[in-house]
């Protein structure tokens, strides 16, 4: 990149290379947890019910990580837990 001279808009072209900075990381961490979540419905479907509830916690950690981060909202966080929760409480009561 060229040098500038200086003036107001260089703050602004730094806090464009600061976003997508930010950005290209929480893209990163969001692709982790669908990655976990998609392997823990996956291993629901198969009913292989003890490698999902040593999965739970793991996912669950993670959400709580990205909520306190900002990545994601923390009722988004909250929902998702909830949700997965439900999931695997339904297959342990339901193991056909």
């Amino acid at each position: 990149m060229a040098k500038l001279k200086t003036g107001r808009h260089t703050s602004a072209i730094k806090a464009v290379r600061q976003s997508e900075k930010r950005a290209a990381v929480n893209r990163g961490v969001k692709n982790r947890i669908h990655e976990k979540v998609k392997e823990f419905k996956k291993l629901l479907a198969q009913k292989d019910i003890s490698n999902a509830s040593k999965m739970a916690p793991e996912i669950y950690s993670l959400l709580d990580k990205v909520a306190k981060k900002g990545t994601v909202h923390w009722k988004n966080s909250s929902r998702n837990k909830s949700r997965l929760s439900e999931l695997l409480k339904k297959t342990i009561n339901n193991p056909k």
